[in-house]
This record gives structure tokens, sequence and C-alpha cells, in this order.
């Protein structure tokens, strides 16, 4: 069951014990009375197709050494967080509480609400867009989800980033499998932006 803890960002809030918390100065306060009602599910590595290694917990927490791979010049001075990542084994980290408004959006949209990071919780999941995900990753978002919904049940939908940002972002892309994570969670097909099989891949 989660608790409350107090980070050394000192913010406290809902920081679930079954992740491991490396806390990130990139969030604020969410518009007053906002609940978060939306999941933003992303992927990111660092540099892109490399797994593994300290460089996402890095960009997260301000700390990443911009000269240690020519990629970091394209991201250079960016300052982004969120809630929580999921490596490609399974393991949960957290960098935001689940209450603070983490940065993983940007210029967004959903079902008619900009700003989609006001409203959301942040989801990054170890991966390339465009090629499939490790099995370990589903069942650790499935069980994330539900422990979120009984922290927060104002939760009703799932969304990619490139449903929120169509044409300015492309992840998780055709890799991801929705249809899988629908029947993991349990949760209604209406609350998820695609209800889409993995695409297949060559070779």
């Amino acid at each position: 069951m989660a608790t409350d803890v107090t980070t050394a960002a000192g913010t406290a809030g809902l920081w679930l014990p079954t992740a491991r918390h490396v806390p990130s100065p990139n969030h604020g306060p969410r518009p007053a009375g906002v609940q978060p009602w939306l999941v933003v599910l992303h992927s990111i590595s660092l540099p892109p197709g490399h797994y593994g290694g300290p460089y996402i917990e890095q960009l997260f927490t301000n700390t990443l050494d911009w000269d240690a791979h020519p990629y970091f010049q394209s991201i250079r001075g960016l300052e982004v967080s969120a809630h929580f990542l999921i490596r490609r084994n399974g393991e949960l980290v957290q960098f935001v509480a689940c209450e603070r408004r983490a940065w993983h959006a940007g210029r967004s949209c959903w079902q008619g609400h900009d700003n989609c990071n006001d409203y959301s919780i942040g989801i990054e999941l170890e991966g390339l867009e465009g090629t499939p995900f490790a099995d370990a990753q589903y069942p650790a978002l499935a069980a994330l989800l539900a422990t979120l919904r009984a922290h927060l049940p104002t939760l009703r939908a799932v969304a990619g980033h490139e449903h929120i940002a169509p044409g300015r972002k492309a992840d998780p892309g055709p890799g991801f499998d929705w249809a899988r994570l629908v029947r993991l969670t349990g949760w209604p097909a209406a609350w998820f932006a695609s209800t889409a099989p993995a695409a297949p891949t060559s070779g």
C-alpha cells in the first residue's frame, strides 16, 4: 500500500513504496481544484535505442552531462520530468509525487481540454517508438495503473503522447500493445485512446 513520504525536493504526497524514488525538481502545483483524470503513456531511451544506464534519471533530475553523447546536444537544457518510469525489466521508478504537476506532455489536448500536464499522470516506458516493448513492462504498467486508481479514483482515461499531441509526438508508437494493456487492466475499452495490438515487426 502506498504511503506519504517527504522527498529531498521538499514535496510531500503520494509516493509508491513499490517504486525506487528519484525526486525530480521539475514539477509544480496543479491548478486549484484539479484532480488527475488522465494517464499519458510515453516512451523514452537515451540515447535513442539504448537501454539501461543512468541517462534518463539524470535528464529528469537536471544532472545530465550534455557532452556525454552527441545526441544530448539536441536536447541540451531541456527540463522535463514524468511521474513514473518503467524500465525494460519492469522496475518502477518515481520522480514526482502524484499530486504534483510533472512536466511531460508539453503542448497537448485531450477530449477538449488543453494543457494535459494540469490533469494527468505521466508514465514513461523505457523503449523506442515503433519497436516492441519488453514483456515485463506490461504487467508492471497494469499493476501501476491499478494502484494509481485505488488512490486516485478520478482516473478514467489512458492515452499515448501521440494521441494528446498528434503530429508533434509519436510515442509510444505502433510497438506498444494497447490490446494487451486493456486485457491486463480489465478497465473499460472506452477509457483507452487505442485498443490496437502491437504492430508486427519484420525480421
